[in-house]
C-alpha cells in the first residue's frame, strides 16, 4: 500500500534549489530510524519516541493512523489542483524514504504524469534502495538529492552506505547532488573521510552539508561551526531555510 503523509506548497529549504517554490509530497515509511539524530516526538499517551526530524513520516507503528492510503493515481494528481501553483512548479518527493515505493504502479504512474506536465521532479532519498532505471525510465528524468546517512545517524554502515546503488543513481538519473546532515559535535569525528568515501561512488560530487536540527534553536547552534567546516573542506553549506523561517512547524 502506498501512503501519503502530507502535501504542501512552500519553498525548498535545503540543498541546490533552496528558495525555489516547490510542491512537496511526503510519503510514509522508511527503511531506517536514524535515532542518532535524537529528534523527538511526543505521542498522545505522553511517551516520547526518538528518530529523525520527520519521525511522524517514518514510524509506521505509531503514526500509520495519520497516513493517507493511496489507491488511485488521481488521488495524488488531484493535489495539484488544490493550490494556486506557478506553471511547471518544482515537485519534491520526500518522506520518510520515498523509494520504498520505487516499484509501485501508482507511484510510477504519478511520476510519469508529473513529467508529462513538465514538472521538475526531485527525490530526497537516503540512496540505500535500488532503482530500476531500465524497467522504469521515468527515473532517468528525475533529480536525486542523495542524503546518504553518516555515522552520526546511528545506523549500521552496511545498511546506510550502498556503493552500487549510489553509483547507479548518479549514472542514470538526470542529475544528482549529495546532501549530508552534520551537527557541531560530529565535525571533529572525521566525518569528512566518510563524506569523501561516499561521494567517490559517484562521478557527480557536488556536496551540500546542512546542520542537524529539530528546531530553529538547534539549527542556529550548529550553523556557524558547520559554515567554517564547509569553507575548510570546500563543501557547499546548505541552510534549512524552512526551519529558520517557520521553526519546527510541520507542513510548510
Amino acid at each position: 500500500m502506498l501512503y501519503l503523509v502530507e502535501h504542501f506548497f512552500s519553498i525548498q529549504g535545503e540543498g541546490r534549489y533552496t528558495g525555489t517554490p516547490s510542491l512537496f509530497f511526503r510519503f510514509g515509511g522508511c527503511n531506517m530510524k536514524c535515532e542518532g539524530f535524537a529528534c523527538t516526538e511526543e505521542l498522545e499517551n505522553g511517551s516520547i519516541i526518538k528518530g529523525c526530524d520527520t519521525i511522524y513520516a517514518v514510524d509506521k507503528e505509531h503514526f500509520l493512523k495519520n497516513w493517507i492510503p493511496i489507491k488511485r493515481v488521481d488521488e495524488l494528481l488531484g493535489v495539484l489542483d488544490l493550490y494556486e501553483l506557478p506553471k511547471c512548479v518544482d515537485v519534491v518527493i520526500t518522506g520518510g524514504e520515498p523509494l520504498i515505493y520505487a516499484n509501485d504502479e501508482i507511484f510510477i504512474n504519478f511520476l510519469e504524469n508529473l513529467h508529462k506536465k513538465s514538472h521538475r521532479i526531485t527525490f530526497e532519498t537516503n540512496a540505500s534502495l535500488a532503482v530500476d532505471f531500465e524497467k522504469y525510465p521515468i527515473y532517468k528524468e528525475c533529480i536525486f538529492a542523495l542524503s546518504v546517512k553518516l555515522s552520526n545517524s546511528g545506523e549500521n554502515e552496511k545498511k546506510r552506505i550502498k556503493p552500487d546503488i549510489i553509483n547507479s543513481i548518479s549514472t542514470n538519473a538526470k542529475d544528482v547532488f549529495f546532501k549530508f546532515s552534520i551537527d557541531a559535535d560530529s565535525i571533529s569525528a572525521g566525518l569528512d573521510a566518510e563524506i569523501d568515501e561516499i561521494s567517490s561512488y559517484s562521478h557527480k560530487t557536488q556536496i551540500y552539508c546542512m546542520p542537524v536540527a529539530k528546531d530553529k534553536e538547534e539549527l542556529e547552534k550548529n550553523t556557524l561551526e558547520l559554515v567554517e567546516y564547509c569553507k575548510t573542506k570546500g563543501y557547499n553549506f546548505s541552510d534549512r531555510l524552512h526551519m529558520r523561517i517557520w521553526d519546527k512547524e510541520k507542513g510548510i
